[in-house]
Parts: structure tokens; sequence; C-alpha cells
């Protein structure tokens, strides 16, 4: 359903909603946690609390009341918010804001003046719906968590005590966020002006995926015999010392994080040198140790130079597949690659190749993986 923005001609849009940082500062909070109420009455005053600091003011309007306010037809309306990953469930129910008119209303705008068809509206929105979904909700587990160390609190009550806080944790959030979103998109514009400034289009290049990449996935040895006897609290710093370390390991190398699934995490470099030394890093990083008997085990490592598809967060490509193929066969702290890897580091003397058996990988044939050390 395309999004188009039907306001009058002339008509001046109204003024969006305060952002957090001008609105007035709440008290700061006592060193113990405060005493929570019980009942109806307290639900609905946190709950009206929340909305006011969160969504800029009540939930008056129900969606045939947001799509007239926004200019907007009530299925383009259902369409957004299904797209952002918050379906209406009851049309008639007043959930939505000024606020939410007022970004409908930019939307719809932006839409119409740079021309996007329906494909580009969904995975415009989507994008914005997913990751800060994971986002919001990474946050506040990550706020009950410290509520519950720093209070002694059960996992309930360091629930209770995060709605609390949210008024005052809130806009500093959201100017990190923000903040956080400027500097990503500039270093997004920065690679793409040095890789691209000077480049032009090819004859027929057309079959061809568009970004050369070296693509990696580092992957945690016996994840699930490791973790089988952990409860959740153990599970969690678990997985948050691998990724945190990994994270840490391949941006200290030069490459970036596409994503973590787990027991893995899929790395990109722009360059083949570049990506020996993230893999070699993350295959010679000492074992992560928490609290107690938690510790991250060495990881397996693979490396393969091709080109990707880069769409909705994550690449694709028979490089990405290889690459996680030649994962499953690799011993634990080594690296393997692929021959044509292997040659584009050949001349390099910082680092050592020596090749292997080949083996059948399933669904690509017969590879001849090669092993990556340094020199």
């Amino acid at each position: 359903m395309q999004l188009s923005d039907d306001r009058p001609d002339g008509e001046v849009p109204p003024t969006p909603p305060q952002p957090f940082s001008s609105r007035p500062a709440s008290p700061q909070p006592s060193a113990e946690p405060p005493v929570h109420g019980h009942g109806d009455a307290v639900r609905r005053s946190t709950a009206e609390r929340l909305d006011e600091v969160l969504l800029g003011g009540p939930r008056t309007l129900a969606l045939d009341d947001l799509a007239q306010d926004a200019h907007l037809d009530a299925d383009a309306v259902a369409d957004y918010w299904r797209w952002l990953g918050l379906p209406v469930t009851d049309p008639a129910d007043p959930h939505f804001t000024e606020a939410d008119a007022q970004a409908l209303r930019e939307i719809s705008a932006l839409f119409a003046r740079e021309e996007l068809d329906e494909r580009i509206q969904t995975t415009l929105v989507r994008s914005m719906g997913h990751t800060t979904e994971r986002l919001a909700l990474w946050q506040v587990e990550a706020l009950v968590e410290h509520m519950s160390r720093r209070f002694g609190l059960d996992d309930t009550s360091a629930r209770l005590l995060v709605l609390d806080r949210l008024p005052d944790l809130a806009p500093v959030l959201e100017r990190q966020l923000l903040h956080a979103w400027r500097r990503q998109l500039a270093a997004v514009a920065g690679r793409f002006a040095v890789e691209f400034s000077g480049a032009r289009a090819a004859e027929d290049d057309s079959a061809r995926l568009p970004l050369p990449r070296a693509v990696g996935f580092a992957d945690i040895v016996s994840f699930t015999k490791r973790t089988a006897g952990l409860g959740s609290a153990e599970l969690a710093e678990f997985v948050q010392l691998f990724e945190t370390g990994a994270r840490d390991q391949i941006t200290a190398a030069g490459g970036r994080v596409v994503k973590t699934i787990g027991d893995a995490v899929l790395f990109v470099a722009d360059d083949p040198a570049t990506g020996a030394d993230v893999a070699l890093a993350l295959a010679e990083a000492p074992t992560l140790r928490g609290q107690g008997d938690v510790d991250v085990p060495p990881v397996r490592v693979s490396l393969v130079w091709g080109r990707v598809l880069s769409r909705f967060g994550d690449v694709f490509g028979t490089s990405v597949n290889l690459a996680a193929r030649l994962t499953e066969i690799a011993e634990p702290s080594t690296v393997l690659v692929d021959p044509g890897t292997a040659e584009r580091l050949r001349h390099d003397r910082r680092f050592a190749l020596t090749y292997e058996p080949a083996q059948e990988l399933q669904g690509l044939g017969t590879v001849r993986p090669v092993r990556l050390e340094r020199a």
C-alpha cells in the first residue's frame, strides 16, 4: 500500500512534539530502589507517565482518526504499522498519538518526494522497526540485569524498577541513539566515497554481485555441550562475553560485524589482508573468562574473498556460503581460507599458507581448504 501525503496545498503541519532534551529534567534517583505500589491505579499512573515521556502525549487517536490526521487512508496507515512491527490489533482502540500522525506525515512526504515504490518503502520502515525493536529490548534487558545486581532484586522487582526509571533514562538513550546513527551513517558514506568515487559502471556488470568483500565466520567450538548446564544468568553472561569479545577483536583489526547468530559471528572487511588480520585476531584471542565457571572457549574461523550483495543489514552470496562451510571443518583456534583467497594473500609476507587435503563441502562441491597463520 503506497503512503502518500494528501494534505491540502499550503497547509502547515503541526509543530512536532518536544524532544526529550527540551523537557523538564526528572529528579535524580535515590541510591535505594523505590517502593512499588499495587493495583490498577498504580499501573495506569505508570503507563500514563511513560506515554507522556516516550510518546510525547496521551493515546487519543483510533486508526481512522490517525489516518485522517495524517492525510492518508486507513489501509496505508495499517501497512505502515505492520512494517514497523507494531500491527494494529483493534482499529477502534485509541492507541495512537499526535506524534504518530506527525511521523506519518513526514515519512509519506519523503516517499512522495523521492518517488519511492512500495518495495523500498517497506524496506526503509522495516529496517527501522526491526533495528529499534531489538535495540529497545537489548537495552531494557541490560537495565533489568543491572537493577537486579545493584539492589539484589528478583527479576519481577527489577523489571518494575526499570519501568520507574525509564522516564529518567530514556532522554540520554535517545540522544545517544541519534548520535550513534549519525556516526554510522557518516562511516558508511565515507566508505562509499573512498570505494566508488573514481569508479565507472562496467559495460555489463548486471550479473555480478556489487561489493567485493572479505567475509568470515567465527564459531564457538562445542557450543551446545558447553552451555547445556548453564542457568539463565550464566548463559546470558556466556553469550555476552562472546559477542563483546568478538566485536572488540573485529573492530580493532579493521573489520565490521555483520551479525551475531548465537554461537557464531559474521564479519566483513574491505580487502583480503584486513580480513586475514581480523580472522587471525579472532583465532588467537585468549579464552574469555567471566564470573565463576563461565568462560568462552576458543573459536574456529574462516575467511573468503568474493563479491557479495548487501541487503537488510546482512550480506549474501556464494562467498558467504563457502565461509560458513569452511568454519564447520576448521580446527579450534585455526583459520581456513579457500584457494582463491589464499592466492590473494600469497605475496603478503605477514601470512603463512598451508594447503590441506581437499574436502567435499555440502552444496559447494570439492574444495581444498588452506590454513592461514601468521608468518
